[in-house]
């Protein structure tokens, strides 16, 4: 298969997932799940697998103006989807990536990182939550949801790695905190 048939491809696989998105979306708006990830005014926060951007918009209006969002997904269109919806509603506080796994961003620099509906799909799942661990300040949370997966399951697979542990269970996330190293390696 050629380049351009390949993203021609995944351009519709990402239009089909942002129409169901959206659909979910009016019978559990963004903001209902984001407000269980604690995001205070002035915070610093990435969404982490952004897709068609609802939880990144409802992240950068509850961080504020003094606040910054991250969205953070592999897909151009994604990106490309959440810079224009953030336009059109006036956000100016969101900074886009384009990545699979890295985020570019300095160590311990977040309040709060949103993995929402992504993990399940991660070929680096470890990668990626070891890069999730960096970013995050030493009293950062992980806001975790993803219907794919059990209670159980998530809590496993989270802190399994030994760097996060388990905070509180809200309606329709699961918050972790970020475990400090172990003081003798450096490394988690």
């Amino acid at each position: 298969m050629n380049d351009s048939k390949d993203r021609a491809q995944s351009n519709v696989g990402f239009q089909m997932m942002a129409a169901m998105f959206w659909f979910r979306d009016l019978f559990c708006p963004p903001e209902r799940i984001v407000e269980e990830a604690g995001i205070d005014e002035g915070a610093s926060v990435l969404d982490y697998g952004c897709g068609p951007g609802g939880h990144a918009l409802a992240a950068a209006r509850m961080a504020g103006p003094k606040g910054k969002v991250y969205a953070l997904d592999i897909h151009p269109l994604a990106i490309r989807t959440v810079q224009s919806k953030a336009r059109k509603q006036g956000l100016e506080n969101l900074e886009f990536i384009q990545s699979d796994c890295a985020t570019g961003l300095p160590d311990a620099s977040l309040d709060v990182v949103l993995l929402y509906d992504t993990y399940h799909d991660l070929e680096r799942a470890d990668k990626v939550l070891k890069e999730l661990h960096r970013v995050l300040k030493p009293t950062g949370r992980l806001s975790f949801s993803d219907h794919h997966m059990k209670h159980d399951e998530i809590l496993a697979r989270i802190t399994e790695s030994r760097r996060f542990e388990f905070l509180s269970t809200g309606k329709k996330t699961i918050t972790f905190a970020r475990r400090a190293d172990d003081g003798r390696t450096g490394q988690v």
